[in-house]
């Protein structure tokens, strides 16, 4: 299926996308889609998941994230034409960064497999979440800590629930103000200015039409603002129901006595509500939000098969 040109979009020309929102919503859905979307329309992308989960490899049929010959770094799995997908392990991207630092592998190897080392690295407040944040970063950079690596065009980050995933964005200034100087200093404060920079890097909070959801999504983009110092790009409401009765089919289904079946008028009766209900708080997100809100649809499936991902991303570009 041909992607959708995200050319007209300065947002989708960002270096760093990332993608966020409560456990549930579709965030995963919702950044695969993009990835794909962005992969078709010719940018070298990589989804990179917080985490061990490996879903987007799995939706490829690559099980649990296998490693790929196509891809100079093997932890980085080949899915397509232009499409990547990674899943961060701190430790590993804690090495990684060492070997940068340091003159030998040997000493990388002895430092790292300190039982001294490795109870600080657990002990440190924020030292795992910004080694998490800086490999993110690094995916992107022309020069990569793996020298046989390519940079991306475009990395679309699945983060953590709303909370954590602003937490793990924020390290980075943490550190850069903490450290001021020296080779983690640095490193924070480049990793930092991109984070924060609209023009490098775009945020999109997931959400679904209630009033839960809405309201968390709300406090949400205060949070993103407050702490990151930028705003929230695009604000995507996910599932939302169509409108499939106006008020003149009701009113025929409820007069039409015991020729309709009493089960087909309470279901459209409750649908109706459903939707009435989900309108109402996609009416109060838009009006109390800073950030444009776009939707996209309930797909009536347990699982979502990598088309349908596909096609929700297409669209989600289409309106971004």
């Amino acid at each position: 299926m041909p992607g959708v040109s995200p050319t007209a979009n300065p947002l989708l020309h960002r270096e760093l996308i990332f993608v966020t929102g409560k456990g549930g919503v579709g965030k995963t859905t919702v950044a695969a889609g993009l990835g794909m979307a962005l992969a078709a329309a010719g940018r070298r992308t990589i989804v990179c998941e917080v985490g061990a989960q490996r879903r987007l490899p799995a939706l490829f049929g690559h099980g649990a994230g296998a490693p790929q010959d196509h891809a100079p770094d093997a932890r980085e799995v080949h899915l397509g034409e232009r499409l990547w997908a990674t899943s961060i392990d701190p430790n590993r991207a804690l090495r990684e960064w060492l070997a940068t630092q340091l003159p030998s592998k040997s000493l990388v190897e002895l430092l790292t497999r300190s039982n001294l080392f490795q109870y600080f690295t657990a002990a440190a407040p924020g030292a795992r979440e910004l080694v998490t944040v800086t490999k993110v970063w690094e995916l992107a950079q022309a020069k990569r800590w793996e020298k046989r690596a390519q940079p991306y065009d475009v990395v679309v980050v699945d983060l953590p629930a709303s909370g954590h995933g602003v937490g793990l964005l924020r390290t980075a200034r943490t550190f850069a103000d903490v450290a001021r100087v020296g080779p983690i200093a640095s490193q924070a404060g480049r990793v930092r200015d991109t984070i924060e920079d609209p023009s490098r890097s775009a945020f999109v909070a997931v959400a679904l039409p209630g009033e839960l959801p809405v309201t968390e999504t709300l406090e949400l983009e205060d949070r993103v603002q407050r702490e990151l110092r930028r705003p929230v790009d695009a604000i995507v409401v996910n599932a939302l129901l169509p409108r499939r009765w106006a008020a003149a089919d009701l009113e025929a289904l409820e007069a039409g006595g015991d020729a309709v079946p009493a089960q087909a008028r309470r279901a459209a009766r409750s649908e109706t509500a459903r939707t009435k209900a989900q309108q109402a708080q996609l009416g109060r997100l838009r009006r109390e939000a800073l950030a444009p809100v776009v939707t996209l649809p309930f797909v009536p499936a347990p699982t979502l098969a990598r088309e349908q991902v596909a096609a929700l991303g297409d669209e989600l570009v289409g309106k971004l």
